[in-house]
């Protein structure tokens, strides 16, 4: 690579593997032994392969080999050999070797979008834009920079340390931002990555991580492929001095509990309940769109979907007919549908488990305001676009993160006691939003919400500034990432005192 430093050629050359190799299906499938089937988020892993599925279609995609324990060592052994090195790099070399590593993912950008709307539904639109917020990262990098930059205070400076290896493991809703939301920042720490995508989007995250390697000295990089257990194994190793994950509350409080032994550092965003609350004085209008869009986004599998929406006595009825009719615009079908505006669930666990939500609900009192068509002609993991009003306390998709695309109308007093009590009656705490034209009373309201970030009049994840951190209170999460704060957690501070 002509643009590597001389620090950077002075890593020792080493013969070792770097990825997986993702087996055309057509080749494997007749010699399957089912008895050696395991499932996995409805994810079949046979034979030591993940059986790559598209939910929509329910078709075979590939067969993607697992990696196996002792590749697993071997990697981590390959990375401990050359962290040191990464680490002596400078901060502007790294930085810069990460915006080339961007450029050879735009390069693959069709690719990928092609495999994010056959991995997980994604409809096309939504997967076009996640990979051009992907590739458009110049600013993150930037902010990234700085917070790695020495701080002198007197005659102490003050200067960051990487921590080591970090494994990174990554979430199927969004197989490529996920993956460099945490990945970036801990390259560009000077630590050595480990990433395991997950096993619903194999692919994906193979490709990713290729790019990206494809700049960077062998063994900085390296990719991971399997199930929870491969997974497991990362958190268990002694030799692993940082977890970045985001996935479900439950599976991060297993990572803590792992992971306790070996006191490793973590960046662990989690799942979410999130509240919406829209006080009689809000802009209904925008209210409603905004209600609808970001129940509905990716299918409602966002951790920060807004998935309880409590609304002002006052304005309830007229709440419920508009946000009935704009979900009423919602087509639900392929993602390779340009029309399509919610794909499918990502397999037909997850929809099952909605579609209990759904039935509990309105056994319990839930009015079905609205419910949508879903294709006949595809055998694919389809939920119909639902809105519920007169949601309440002791319906599972009150208390539980659906993660699905449903729009949840709640009635409450239009007080802002009782709307700060709602808000926060949950064990989450990701994000939230506060509707008012009263901006005094809506930011008094968000501040008392026990959340990372409100929205007062908007949703926060689309329009928060790239210089903020991501954060999630409560079960949400454990640290956070993103911002100078964020970048922070992926090293450690030192300080250098000299007296003259």
């Amino acid at each position: 690579m002509a643009f590597v430093s001389r620090s950077l050629r002075a890593f020792p050359r080493v013969n070792h593997f770097r990825f997986s190799l993702l087996a055309p299906i057509s080749s494997h499938l007749s010699r399957l032994e089912r008895k050696q089937i395991r499932m996995v988020q409805g994810i079949s892993i046979v034979d030591g392969c993940i059986i790559n599925k598209n939910p929509a279609t329910n078709e075979v995609i590939s067969k993607v080999p697992c990696t196996t324990p002792a590749e697993l060592d071997e990697m981590i052994d390959l990375a401990a050999q050359q962290q040191p090195f990464w680490a002596q790099t400078s901060a502007e070399e790294r930085i810069n070797l990460l915006r080339k590593g961007l450029e050879q993912l735009e390069v693959v950008s069709d690719r990928l979008t092609k495999l994010i709307v056959e991995e997980m539904g994604k409809p096309w639109q939504e997967a076009v834009e996640e990979m051009d917020d992907a590739c458009h990262k110049n600013a993150f990098l930037d902010i990234l920079l700085q917070a790695l930059q020495p701080k002198q205070h007197n005659s102490s400076k003050v200067i960051r340390s990487p921590l080591g290896i970090v494994a990174v493991l990554s979430p199927w809703n969004y197989p490529v931002g996920e993956i460099l939301l945490l990945v970036l920042p801990a390259l560009g720490s000077g630590n050595c990555v480990l990433v395991k995508p997950s096993e619903v989007t194999p692919e994906t995250g193979a490709l990713v991580v290729q790019a990206l390697a494809s700049v960077l000295p062998e063994g900085v990089l390296q990719l991971a492929q399997g199930d929870g257990s491969v997974g497991a194994r990362l958190v268990s190793s002694p030799r692993v001095d940082m977890i970045a994950m985001t996935g479900s509350s439950e599976t991060g409080k297993k990572i803590l509990e792992t992971a306790a032994p070996s006191m490793k550092r973590f960046v662990l965003e989690l799942g979410g309940k999130d509240p919406m609350i829209v006080f009689e004085d809000a802009d209904l209008d925008k209210a409603a769109h905004d209600a609808v869009k970001y129940s509905l986004s990716n299918a409602g599998q966002v951790c920060c979907s807004v998935e309880r929406i409590f609304v002002a006595d006052k304005v309830y009825n007229e709440m419920q007919e508009k946000v009935a009719a704009l979900a009423a615009d919602y087509k639900v079908g392929s993602g390779k549908d340009p029309s399509t505006m919610v794909g499918p669930l990502v397999s037909d666990t997850q929809r099952n488990k909605v579609q209990e939500h759904v039935d509990d609900a309105v056994s319990k009192g839930a009015k079905l305001l609205f419910q949508s068509e879903t294709p006949s002609d595809l055998n694919g993991s389809f939920y119909p676009v639902t809105v519920l009003a007169d949601v309440q306390d002791g319906m599972k998709t009150y208390r539980e993160e659906t993660f699905g695309p449903l729009v949840c109308l709640t009635p409450y007093d239009g007080s802002e006691t009782e709307a700060i009590r709602l808000a926060n009656d949950t064990e989450f705490g990701l994000a939230a939003s506060v509707y008012s034209l009263d901006l005094d009373k809506a930011e008094r309201v968000a501040s008392q919400i026990h959340a990372g970030q409100v929205g007062i009049n908007c949703y926060s994840l689309e329009n928060m500034d790239v210089a903020c951190p991501w954060v999630g209170y409560k079960h949400s999460g454990m640290n956070y990432h993103s911002g100078e704060e964020g970048f922070h957690q992926f090293s450690l501070p030192k300080t250098l005192v000299s007296v003259p």
